[in-house]
């Protein structure tokens, strides 16, 4: 059950300027490098950050082979608890943050080598994303499952990324015309989206926290 369990967490993974970003870069000057390299330095990041966690979780005792033994369990789903709600805080903190950052402004004119450095940044060390990868790779951790149950997170995260540029490649100037439509609603509406999904984990969390 764990990758089912951590799959929604890809929809917080892109919720704010981490989406955004794409949405612009599909409409670049090269679009095609530039949302390729996007989507590259995610990934990156992303599997960077998933591993290490996973592993500091297992050398902590995750599925009771570790150094300190199955009594870490439970301190490693309290490390999930704290980060999920830390997350939900940050979330609900920024909701009113309705426009985005002025540098997006620039990304019509972006380079193939600023988006790998965007795509590696924001999605590795943005507070929300750093957080929420930490959590997917202590939980696993924590449950004994292998770290390659992540694949499915950090793929969904990756195609959902990507799905601004697909949808120019086969779509043409109607994705053109619907992005910056799509574009609004989500800045409006997927901090929303985002904590459903958060609270959903921390129940899970608790569930195996608790039992």
């Amino acid at each position: 059950m764990s990758l089912i369990q951590v799959l929604p967490l890809a929809i917080v993974m892109i919720a704010g300027p981490q989406i955004l970003s794409p949405i612009f870069l599909a409409t670049s000057e090269q679009w095609r490098k530039n949302s390729a390299a996007y989507v590259f330095g995610a990934s990156l990041s992303i599997s960077l950050v998933v591993v290490v966690a996973y592993l500091l979780g297992n050398s902590l005792g995750g599925g009771g082979g570790g150094l300190l033994g199955a009594s870490a369990q439970q301190l490693l789903y309290l490390v999930v608890l704290v980060l999920l709600l830390y997350a939900a805080v940050e979330t609900y903190r920024k909701r009113n943050v309705s426009e985005p950052p002025k540098w997006m402004g620039k990304l019509t004119s972006a380079s193939p080598r600023f988006s790998f450095r965007l795509g590696f940044l924001l999605l590795g060390f943005f507070p929300t994303d750093i957080v929420t990868s930490i959590s997917v790779g202590t939980y696993l951790a924590a449950n004994g499952d292998p770290v390659t149950d992540a694949a499915g997170f950090v793929l969904l995260t990756l195609f959902i990324l990507a799905l601004p540029s697909l949808g120019v490649l086969v779509l043409g100037e109607r994705a053109e015309a619907a992005l910056p439509k799509i574009r609004d609603w989500m800045n409006d509406n997927s901090w929303i989206i985002s904590e459903v999904v958060i609270v959903l984990f921390v129940v899970l969390t608790l569930q195996n926290l608790l039992g």
